[in-house]
């Protein structure tokens, strides 16, 4: 029987399909954009440079010391020269920043670009079984950290023939470790030779781990084009969907290791010729004297530092008059917080961006934030970027659905990952034939474009941002001798989102109780992927593969069942 051709127009593209499949494709209300992503990220990020070359690029709110985008290119120069000479690494080689935000974290990545290296980044409050095994499946060469982390690294650093740099203190406790400012000043005063390295597009330039929809965390291969292209889909354009201006001061208090924060924040503002604020770590009052000195304009923030400027009782005896802008990204935030802290900052614009590390990682943008803004609903996270394609499907059927109808998220574009590294059946699985990268989230588009998330199938948790992979905590209670069986899932929490609790099974006549499980992972795991509650069952739902059926035990838990 012969289908009947038919085209299908949705928001200006026309796509020819066969009944009775449509494919219902939504793409920005913006329109493309020409975007540079044949360069390499750095030549892109300081394209402009002649423009703003005396302009202040970066501020350490620790120090009060500022850098201008001249100094900061040049410096991260150095830095990637000194890499090279010093360390001998080579195209393609890979260096761990296990660091708290500082300028050390900036002139690093942009060092490792410049030389056509990777830069894998890790939260340094993670414990050393955690940085072992992004270090060892990474294959990094080099670990820059500071003092505080030292001792954690410093053995396995030694044993496995890494570098070991410090951005601080390089002698404690009579061990003399490398100095990351030795790098610049040990190199000649002639320009860096660093002309010579030719970069692909396609070479991968950063290197962050994810759970992705399930299992243990993989290396996400970001490239070159992948992050010129996510960066332009933001702040490129005669109508930019997030506006940053030459003369915003950006807060830069997230974590620069997350991927929302090196991609939103860093690079974003970087391309703009914006002056970057940096705090090492977030502390309400300390956040509120640093937007008042500098008169911070652009806040990008998580859900749970909206929730403490919302509670904060002290804004009054702070003048955040200068901020026009408040961003909340990696994790959903609900319409009555937007309200609350819309009634504290009123003069700032406030919206969400919806994003994945897989995806580059911005999907989404709220439109409030365009250079010509647009209203937008409340628990909304905004739009489809530009120069990308995103459609809804059945996860039963795998059929594309029409507006306002849930389904599973999926993006297309330059923008996302080039893989997992070293695992090319995790990819597949993310990554259809077609291109489409599956998020594991769901959400519908409604009338008006407006993204709403409403559910997940995959199994990540998010506390206050972080990725929990219930995968990685199961492994380690199984590995307990008085546990039999174990399944971990997120339960809802006011403060942090989701926090990750335990169903265990006990093995036959032992009495663990619900301190020694804690305990027990407390050890192994950086704070946010420790588990708040634990409930012993007689067993642990599964189907007859074996599959942990999550949505069960979630669904005990919302109705107070927990035995």
């Amino acid at each position: 029987m012969e289908l009947k051709q038919e085209h299908y127009q949705i928001h200006d593209q026309v796509i020819e399909t066969t009944k009775p499949l449509k494919q219902y494709i939504f793409r920005s209300k913006l329109p493309d954009i020409y975007i540079p992503n044949h360069l390499p990220l750095h030549t892109y990020c300081f394209e402009k440079l002649s423009e703003f070359s005396d302009r202040k690029c970066m501020i350490d709110g620790t120090t009060g010391r500022e850098w201008s985008y001249m100094e900061v290119e040049k410096t991260a120069k150095r830095v990637g020269e000194g890499f090279r000479n010093q360390f001998g690494v080579q195209k393609g080689s890979v260096i761990m920043l296990l660091l708290q935000n500082c300028p050390e974290f900036v002139f690093s990545f942009l060092g490792a670009s410049f030389i056509g290296c990777i830069s894998t980044t890790a939260n340094p409050l993670c414990t050393l079984g955690e940085i072992e095994k992004q270090a060892r499946a990474s294959e990094a060469r080099v670990v820059i950290t500071q003092s505080t982390f030292a001792d954690k690294v410093r053995t396995y650093c030694e044993e496995n023939d890494i570098h070991l740099v410090l951005v601080d203190h390089p002698t404690i406790n009579g061990v003399h470790d490398k100095y990351f400012w030795d790098l610049v000043e040990n190199e000649s005063s002639d320009p860096p030779i660093i002309d010579d390295i030719e970069i692909s597009p396609d070479d991968v330039v950063a290197l962050p781990y994810s759970s992705g929809t399930t299992g243990l965390p993989k290396g996400v291969m970001l490239t070159h084009k992948s992050l010129v292209t996510s960066v332009g889909q933001q702040v490129d354009g005669e109508n930019p969907n997030l506006y940053f201006q030459p003369e915003d001061v950006i807060l830069c208090v997230l974590p620069l290791f997350h991927i929302y924060s090196l991609n939103s924040v860093l690079l974003c503002a970087l391309r703009v010729g914006a002056a970057i604020l940096i705090m090492p770590k977030f502390e309400i009052n300390m956040l509120m004297e640093l937007v008042q000195k500098y008169k911070v304009t652009i806040a990008p923030f998580v859900p749970p530092i909206v929730l403490a400027i919302a509670k904060n009782q002290d804004m009054g005896k702070y003048d955040l008059s200068s901020v026009r802008t408040i961003m909340s990204g990696a994790a959903p935030m609900g319409k009555d917080l937007e309200d609350a802290v819309r009634a504290k900052l009123p003069n700032a614009k406030l919206g969400q961006g919806y994003g994945m590390t897989e995806a580059g990682p911005v999907l989404a943008m709220c439109l409030a934030f365009a250079k010509e803004p647009m209203d937008v609903k409340s628990g909304s996270c905004g739009t489809v970027v530009r120069n990308a394609d995103l459609k809804i499907i059945d996860p039963e059927t795998g059929s594309s659905l029409p507006r306002n109808h849930p389904g599973e998220i999926c993006i297309r574009g330059d923008q996302i990952m080039k893989g997992y590294l070293n695992d090319p059946e995790a990819t597949m699985n993310t990554i259809d034939k077609d291109g489409w990268l599956h998020t594991g989230d769901i959400g519908y588009v409604d009338d008006d474009d407006e993204i709403f998330i409403v559910d997940r199938l995959k199994e990540l948790i998010k506390y206050k941002g972080f990725q929990v992979a219930p995968a990685e905590l199961e492994a380690m209670l199984l590995n307990h001798p008085s546990i039999y069986d174990a399944a971990v899932v997120a339960m809802k929490d006011d403060a942090a989102g989701e926090v990750p609790v335990a169903f265990v099974v006990r093995s036959n006549g032992c009495k663990i109780t619900e301190d020694d499980v804690k305990q027990y992972i407390s050890k192994q795991v950086v704070f946010y992927k420790r588990i708040n509650r634990v409930f012993f069952v007689d067993s642990i739902p599964k189907l007859p593969s074996g599959k942990i059926l999550r949505k069960e035990l979630r669904a005990r838990l919302a109705n107070g069942i927990t035995n």
